[in-house]
């Protein structure tokens, strides 16, 4: 395994004692959904992880509309679900790839070295009438050690060196689709546009119904990318920039980085050139 488990790898490791599923389903336009949804059902043995609540923190002027959560506070909420350092992780969502990969992201961010997202979701889990239960797991409390990888995360000030040029080998990827990265429509942030010099890669193209496109496919994908140099994506708030960063992981891309605060924190700084 790299960083996607199928299915039915996790039907035949379920009940493992030190795999634990994490639910990570969300909708944007209504954020109490997931949590309906995970109270009617879900994988056995899932703890829920609320993007907004668990994966986020406060909003404030700067940071982006889905800034880093406080760390503390995470850890706890891994430590009562009974997740150590020697537990597997597997995340789901419903499909989108987004939520799922946010949390394997902030895991990955923490130093956990066994967390992977669900290829297919939760959606395709279903369709392939595995079981489900509405039955909320309950745990031992556990040790959860940490060991932060900043060289996962870069904030404002890396971003804002590269697009001055003082770094030209370091090449800026813009995951959302095409319409907002050019301007042409923006449903959500203030301001239209993109990060001067960032290259655009939509983050869906790297996903067909809920499925990670094969590793050859995620290479032919990034292809005019030079697998050396290093790469900082974004989005509109870091949450769809992290299917391309594990894509690029997949892809073999040894230096990626993601701007957690993304498009509305750069947009935050009014001195920030737009494209």
């Amino acid at each position: 395994m790299k960083f996607i488990v199928e299915k039915e790898w996790v039907l035949k490791n379920l009940n493992q004692r030190d795999v634990r599923m994490i639910d990570c389903r969300f909708a944007l336009a209504n954020p109490e959904l997931g949590k309906l949804e995970y109270d009617q059902n879900h994988i056995s043995g899932a703890v829920y992880f609320d993007l907004e609540k668990d994966l986020s923190g406060q909003v404030g002027i700067h940071g982006g509309r889905h800034p880093l959560p406080d760390i503390n506070e995470l850890k706890e909420k891994l430590e009562m679900a009974g997740i150590d350092q020697d537990t597997t992780l597997v995340a789901y969502d419903n499909g989108e790839g987004a939520y799922a990969a946010r949390f394997w992201w902030m895991l990955s961010y923490l130093g956990h070295k066994k967390v992977y997202v669900l290829d297919g979701g939760y959606k395709n889990w279903t369709k392939a009438n595995y079981p489900t239960t509405a039955d909320v797991p309950v745990f031992e409390k556990l040790d959860f050690q940490i060991d932060l990888q900043p060289d996962l995360l870069a904030d404002i000030k890396d971003v804002q060196e590269v697009v001055s040029g003082s770094y030209p080998n370091i090449v800026l990827i813009d995951s959302r689709e095409n319409k907002r990265y050019l301007g042409i429509e923006e449903p959500i942030d203030k301001k239209k546009g993109h990060i001067p010099g960032a290259i655009n890669k939509p983050w869906m193209e790297g996903l067909h119904e809920g499925y990670y496109h094969s590793v050859e496919n995620q290479k032919e994908r990034f292809s005019d990318i030079d697998p050396d140099k290093e790469l900082i994506v974004y989005c509109g708030s870091g949450v769809t920039a992290v299917p391309n960063f594990l894509a690029l992981k997949e892809a073999g891309f040894e230096h990626v980085k993601l701007y957690l605060g993304s498009f509305s924190d750069w947009i935050s700084y009014e001195d920030n050139e737009i494209k």
